[in-house]
């Protein structure tokens, strides 16, 4: 079994931030693999499901997105590794991240947290060894941007960039359940061309 968490913020006025990447994944893996119904459970929505990868076998996933604002995500995530006995290892995290073109889609075993709250919530509950899923919204330029930047929408000329992104990421999600990083993130490069 393993644990997806997707970062963002609660509540309508967030839906659509730079910010709230992570969620808008979690929701678009849920709909194309046809999860269960959504759950308040570990202070978060929790979805139940199962992923087949490209060798056929079939890999158990908890999707949750953290209801307790991205500051505070590590209480959510660490809450529901304790629940399913599961460790850093199982745990693969969605976020957005700055320093990567936007739409780009990386994925990274441990490391830093490169100024990102909810990374940095999680960092202090469990420790920095779990995966992430980058998903790139590039830079503003300037730092005292920043905030505004990925605390904004996403433009209208984004949109389709975005669909297309959340889609790949959603169509090759199998490869990232059975333990491919490398190639995941080569099949969604490929499916954004």
């Amino acid at each position: 079994m393993q644990l997806w968490v997707g970062l963002g913020n609660p509540g309508p006025q967030y839906a659509l931030h730079r910010h709230n990447v992570g969620f808008m994944a979690l929701d678009t893996i849920a709909e194309v693999h046809d999860f269960g119904p959504v759950q308040k459970k570990f202070q978060g929505w929790v979805q139940d499901g199962r992923i087949t990868g490209p060798n056929g076998a079939s890999q158990r996933l908890i999707l949750l997105k953290p209801a307790t604002f991205m500051n505070e995500s590590g209480r959510a995530v660490s809450e529901a590794l304790r629940f399913y006995k599961l460790g850093p290892d199982a745990l693969t995290v969605f976020h957005d991240e700055l320093d990567l073109a936007p739409f780009k889609v990386k994925v990274k075993q441990g490391g830093g947290i490169a100024g990102h709250n909810g990374l940095r919530s999680i960092d202090q509950h469990i420790g920095p060894d779990f995966q992430r899923v980058r998903l790139g919204i590039g830079h503003p330029g300037h730092k005292d941007r920043v905030t505004g930047y990925v605390l904004g929408n996403y433009a209208k000329a984004e949109q389709d960039d975005l669909v297309e992104m959340l889609g790949a990421v959603a169509a090759e999600a199998g490869r990232l359940a059975s333990g491919e990083p490398e190639r995941f993130m080569n099949d969604v490069a490929l499916r954004q061309q």
